[in-house]
């Protein structure tokens, strides 16, 4: 039996479509049973707990062969992250107690460094939580989400305009699908290991906002342009789109690591690995 966080979600959902397809069966941990009904249907074990609620999570993981661990994402989080410390918290007590066979869970490219993370500092926060556990566990430091995307296609479709925040233009970023996330995911929590493990999970090459921009037009069958948008006009943009001033610096500081390269692939002592869908396919998808 495998529990599975996130299961709703895109990678979440990818591992356990991958286990059930290897005839594993799951737990789905969830906070309501009923927008994980088709689930059931499929033959998982629904069983509800709140992310922040150790003792729940602690009774969702005993019994396991492995745990698919997360922490939801908040792209406007306290700018001391005190969601997702708390959900950390929990976490980390509940694997700590029910002491499954073995976790793997979903980090991030970059997670590794200390500082200039930005949004991604609540990750670096997780792996040094579960790297202090007992228990074997693999994080899956996962580059950035082609799926990502789904918020480029109403521009791409109405104004042919790509609007990238990934710069410059021209530089490659490692890119990679959820379902191969979700694949790696899978056949990692049917390994067997000591210690702490981190995998590098990348798609089959590198991508650049110049190639999105491609797949966009290829997808949609006209000329997609990328623009590169100003990094002045940031802050006012992601306030225009919803988010607290006081909630972007962290979002900003984010992207910066992106860009500079200070967050990227090629760490020593982590396990590359490679997903084989192409962007063009999962642009395809989103369009």
């Amino acid at each position: 039996m495998y529990a599975i966080m996130g299961i709703t979600g895109q990678v979440g959902g990818a591992i356990a479509d991958q286990l059930i397809a290897s005839g594993e069966k799951v737990r789905a941990i969830v906070r309501n049973s009923a927008k994980a009904s088709t689930w059931a249907a499929r033959g998982a074990q629904l069983t509800e707990a709140d992310y922040d609620d150790a003792a729940a999570l602690e009774q969702a993981f005993r019994g396991t062969s492995g745990v698919f661990a997360m922490i939801p994402p908040n792209f406007a989080p306290s700018p001391d992250l005190r969601e997702s410390r708390k959900t950390i918290e929990a976490l980390a007590t509940a694997l700590n107690r029910a002491r499954p066979a073995k976790v793997v869970y979903l980090s991030s490219i970059g997670a590794q460094q200390g500082t200039g993370l930005g949004l991604i500092t609540a990750l670096h926060l997780l792996e040094e939580s579960l790297d202090a556990l007992s228990v074997p566990t693999a994080a899956l430091r996962a580059g950035w989400f082609m799926e990502n995307s789904v918020w480029d296609v109403a521009p791409a479709r109405d104004q042919g305009k790509l609007f990238s925040y990934l710069q410059p233009l021209d530089h490659e970023f490692p890119l990679v699908a959820t379902r191969d996330i979700g694949k790696i995911g899978a056949d990692t929590l049917l390994q067997t290991w000591q210690g702490h493990r981190h995998l590098e999970v990348g798609g089959p090459r590198r991508y650049s906002p110049r190639d999105i921009a491609a797949a966009f037009s290829k997808a949609l069958g006209k000329s997609v342009e990328p623009v590169a948008v100003p990094r002045d006009e940031w802050v006012k943009t992601f306030v225009a789109q919803g988010t607290p001033e006081d909630r972007t610096p962290l979002r900003v500081q984010m992207l910066d690591a992106f860009n500079s390269g200070w967050i990227d692939f090629g760490i020593p002592g982590t396990e590359p690995t490679a997903g084989a869908t192409e962007l063009d396919t999962v642009i395809q998808s989103l369009v």
